[in-house]
């Protein structure tokens, strides 16, 4: 018996909740609990609905919009928090949950951490930068898609592009979207796909999900193998909201996969409106082109003669031209011989005398050959006078006359004789040799000297 109800009782399911509901709310107290935010929700009503969770187990949160409104900080996912609450039961699905009064930030979570540093690390590298990010081609022929087979977002990329556009092809490189071994798998299928180099460009897609289902497109390995890539990526993991270190290391990146198979593909609806554009405008330029053409034909239509016709207008061209050339040669032939002889007549006179410039030279020289004798004589003349001024001056013609040049020991020439000592030694230098002699007095005495 429960509650002092009979074997033959049978009570509803709402009052089994509602009952379950008081025994949670009476016999566990208000209390604080620490653990990971996850499955966040912000409803349109406000409120925000997530799970609280550790290494070992979960359970779900609401946290109704007065009490959210006045939280100091906003809710992200995989934030570590301490929050208090009441432990109730949702009656209408019967679900355990955690009605949350008030919350306090206790750092960020396990996953967010390594979701922070790996990115910070990446982006360091330069994988996140423009300059690397390769551009999506206008018309590709087969499009490469690395996701689950079982995959909602395959279906979802199949549908648009053979909406858009159904001659292009579609290549799955299977593998796990989820799990331990999911990011691993799916960096061998990007490896795949650039080895085989049978696609034009490669989609890495899945459907939304908690930040737990996404996480293997927040690995390493991932991020990598996309960087790696030699084909453009687009990157369409989750709903808009959701942000993977793989759509920033991704060529491209989609909110959601069907936007990837959009970005990925040309519309046919929009390149049949371009076409029928292309072919009116080609039209119109064509209907321009015959409409001149044929006015050009009318055109030279009336310029056209008969050949008979033109022959005998060229005929005529042609005998009045050869007119013009004979009038022409027999007028410069008239002018040269014109030009001829009035150059004769000015060469004429123009002409030298000869005889006159004869005589006019045989006078020329004579008159330089007296010049010359006259130019002879005056100049042994004055030579004969610089001879003798020579002769006159010659220190040699003094001493032929009886002088002589006395030098001292030093060999300076003596002009006094105040110059010299008694006894010293002096050279004499006569008109025929030279000599010496010794300072001596004169007359026996000492004071006067012989010169």
């Amino acid at each position: 018996m429960f509650f002092g109800a009979s074997q033959n009782d049978v009570i509803s399911v709402s009052s089994l909740n509602r009952m379950a509901r008081d025994l949670l709310e009476s016999g566990l107290p208000p209390m604080w609990i620490g653990g990971e935010i996850s499955n966040l929700t912000l409803a349109a009503s406000g409120h925000g609905y997530f799970s609280l969770k550790d290494a070992g187990a979960q359970v779900r949160c609401v946290m109704f919009r007065n009490k959210l409104a006045a939280l100091g900080f906003r809710l992200q996912e995989g934030m570590q928090v301490e929050l208090r609450g009441t432990v109730t039961l949702y009656e209408a699905r019967g679900d355990y949950q955690i009605n949350v009064d008030s919350m306090r930030s206790a750092g960020l979570g396990r996953l967010y951490e390594a979701y922070e540093r790996l990115k910070a690390q990446l982006e360091k590298e330069g994988l996140f930068d423009n300059q690397r990010k390769q551009a999506l081609p206008d018309h590709p022929r087969r499009v490469g898609v690395v996701t689950s087979p079982a995959a909602a977002a395959l279906r979802d990329v199949v549908t648009t592009l053979r909406r858009r556009m159904p001659s292009i092809e579609v290549i799955l490189y299977p593998c796990q979207v989820q799990g331990q071994t999911a990011a691993q798998q799916i960096a061998a299928a990007i490896a795949a796909a650039n080895q085989r180099q049978e696609v034009d460009v490669l989609i890495v897609c899945r459907g939304g999900g908690s930040i737990e289902d996404l996480w293997a497109f927040n690995e390493e390995p991932v991020a990598r193998a996309i960087a790696a890539s030699t084909l453009p990526v687009v990157s369409g993991v989750g709903h808009e909201t959701d942000f993977t270190i793989a759509d920033f290391v991704a060529d491209r990146r989609a909110p959601t996969p069907t936007a990837a198979a959009e970005m990925v593909s040309p519309s046919r609806e929009a390149m049949q409106q371009n076409l029928d554009l292309t072919r009116r405008h080609l039209a119109r330029a064509l209907g321009r082109l015959l409409t001149d053409k044929s006015q050009r034909l009318d055109y030279l239509a009336r310029r056209l003669q008969h050949p008979g016709e033109k022959l005998r207008r060229q005929q005529a061209s042609l005998q009045q031209l050869q007119t013009r050339l004979q009038r022409s040669l027999q007028q410069g032939l008239q002018q040269r011989g014109w030009r001829i002889g009035s150059l004769q007549h000015r060469l004429q006179r123009q002409r030298p005398d000869i005889r006159r410039q004869q005589a006019g030279l045989q006078h020329q020289a004579q008159a330089l050959q007296a010049t010359i004798h006259q130019r002879l004589a005056h100049s042994r003349l004055a030579l004969g006078r610089l001879e003798a001024t020579l002769l006159a001056m010659n220190p040699e013609a003094v001493l032929a006359r009886g002088y002589a040049i006395v030098q001292n020991a030093a060999g300076q020439v003596v002009r006094s004789p105040g110059e010299l000592q008694l006894g010293e030694q002096v050279q004499i230098h006569l008109a025929e040799g030279i000599t010496g002699a010794r300072i001596e007095p004169l007359h026996g005495t000492q004071s006067e000297l012989p010169f």
